[in-house]
């Protein structure tokens, strides 16, 4: 059975195109990603954000149809945008054509209010929206009827079919203390971003103390880490800036203290701390215009990490 845990050393595939070079080769990344034997690929999702983006659910269902083993997961679904009982039909389709290879991620959102606003979804209500929708898509996944009184999502469905054999894991991100509290209570696992190691450290324990809390098992807590692998320490820098600006429209001095930037050494030693912090799993985001050749020289990362 599949377990949060289960990610491993994954990858982003390449669903957005920060550098505008056209459509993102997620396909050719997604089989390139299975034979260099990464255990996971993941996509994000945004109605709309800085860069072009594909769908994530339509991604990974194209993905299921020409991978076999590569484990695939939404980092993460901004499921309050969503309507959910639609959400729930497409997560079974893409389990059905993955059976026991899908990992639900999920988060609140909110850095791009004029998506919101074009869901009609007021920024405001995302948390509650998104523990409502939880409750709702949980149960149709698990081949329920459905009698949600709200009060933001109230919704009356049928079982709908076909529904996994088993749901796919809950995996929860988010930094706060409400996302926290939400992984613990819900998720198999938590997806953090955009943190040191001394950070991932406190949120090990906080997870903890809130798993006890809630009478339910520790989550498995995942890091997603942006990196660039090069010889060339400066070229990948000014490429890691231009990555920052075109996918989040972002100066690179917001980013640069979480980005490892370097030869394979350098970027396994950067994972390892992590590691050693408390992550048991990794999606690793290559900060460049060229992922696919990054997917070569990560591969050389993991080969260390292993090692």
């Amino acid at each position: 059975m599949l377990r949060a845990s289960d990610t491993g050393f994954g990858v982003m595939l390449p669903s957005f195109d920060p550098f505008r070079m056209g459509r993102p080769p997620l396909l050719a990344g997604a089989v390139l990603a299975e034979e260099l034997g990464f255990d996971s690929g993941w996509v994000g999702d945004h109605l709309s954000f800085h860069p072009p983006v594909l769908d994530a659910l339509t991604s990974l269902a194209a993905v299921a149809g020409r991978t076999n083993r590569l484990v695939l997961g939404t980092g993460v679904l901004l499921l309050p945008l969503r309507h959910a009982v639609w959400t729930a039909k497409q997560v079974a389709t893409v389990a059905e054509l993955a059976p026991d290879r899908l990992l639900l991620g999920v988060g609140v959102g909110g850095e791009n209010p004029a998506e919101w606003e074009a869901a009609g979804v007021p920024v405001a209500e995302r948390g509650r929206r998104l523990d409502e929708g939880l409750e709702i898509i949980t149960a149709l996944l698990r081949g329920k009827p459905v009698d949600h009184p709200g009060p933001l999502l109230p919704v009356r469905s049928p079982a709908l079919e076909p529904f996994p054999d088993v749901p796919p894991p809950i995996v929860v991100g988010g930094r706060s203390d409400a996302g926290l509290r939400r992984a613990a209570r819900v998720a198999d696992g938590w997806l953090g971003v955009w943190l040191s190691a001394r950070r991932l450290a406190e949120v090990r324990t906080q997870l903890d103390e809130y798993a006890a809390q809630y009478a339910r098992p520790r989550c498995t807590v995942l890091q997603m880490v942006f990196a660039h692998v090069t010889d060339d320490v400066d070229a990948g820098r000014a490429e890691a800036a231009a990555f920052a600006k075109g996918q989040y429209g972002l100066g690179y001095e917001k980013l640069e203290r979480w980005v490892l930037v370097g030869h394979e050494a350098r970027v396994a030693d950067g994972l390892a701390e992590l590691r050693d912090a408390g992550a048991e799993g990794f999606v690793v985001v290559p900060a460049a215009a060229d992922a696919l050749t990054q997917y070569h020289r990560l591969a050389g990362v993991r080969a260390l990490l292993d090692g």
